[in-house]
């Protein structure tokens, strides 16, 4: 079932690359991305339509074993999303920096124009790029519904939201920027909200982060300064 869902919204992910994506490139590049919020808004009203609005349970169970170091727990389920999350980000770490495909999608992102007159296909590097992109969100998808054991149509957005802001604090295209902005977070959300009890919402200190970061470092914890 994962590795159908992955197709799937692979398959989806391509077709909005050809269909929407791509015929805007000659544009601002912040059309695309508005662009992107109308679809990622429009998924979740079908899927409303479609599932209804209510909150439902996983269809299925994970029947995981836990881990005890002392006082502290692991659950079956924490290990599960936390390896198969290290074992993504190893998989994408080594296409990019290891691979003719990472290097091309690299060089794609920096300038598409050299690129392609240097013999990169980059039609065909930026379909496999949100081919690969939408793969990885359906595992994302199944690890936090089976997580939080339901699911419904906007379970994704605070997610969404939450990972731009690491992969800004991080620096956009370090995977390693990307780990640490999410530890770091992670961690202080533990800390500031769990034990010193401060009165804020936990999914505001990603954004009081990326704006500080945007203040300070504007190209984030572990990224490049380009001119």
């Amino acid at each position: 079932a994962i590795l159908v869902a992955m197709a799937v919204c692979a398959a989806i992910g391509i077709a909005i690359e050809k269909l929407v994506y791509y015929p805007l490139l000659k544009y601002p590049p912040y059309v695309p991305l508005i662009a992107s919020i109308a679809i990622f808004l429009s998924t979740e009203e079908v899927l409303r339509l479609l599932a209804g609005p209510y909150i439902q349970g996983f269809p299925g169970e994970f029947a995981l074993p836990s881990l005890s170091f002392g006082g502290l727990a692991i659950t079956g389920m924490q290990i599960l999303v936390l390896g198969t999350s290290f074992g993504i980000l190893l998989l994408l770490w080594f296409i990019s920096d290891k691979t003719e495909l990472g290097l091309a999608m690299q060089a794609t992102s920096q300038d598409m124009a050299i690129a392609s007159a240097m013999g990169v296909d980059t039609r065909r590097i930026i379909s496999i790029t949100f081919a690969m992109g939408s793969a990885v969100a359906a595992v994302a998808g199944i690890l936090v519904g089976a997580y939080y054991n339901q699911v419904y149509p906007t379970m994704g957005a605070v997610p969404a939201y939450k990972t731009l802001a690491i992969i800004v604090v991080g620096g956009l295209g370090s995977i390693p920027g990307a780990v640490l902005a999410a530890f770091v977070i992670g961690l202080a959300e533990s800390l500031l909200i769990g034990y010193a009890a401060i009165p804020l919402p936990r999914d505001a200190l990603a954004f009081i982060a990326m704006i500080i970061v945007f203040m300070i470092r504007p190209e984030g914890l572990l990224g490049k300064k380009t001119r």
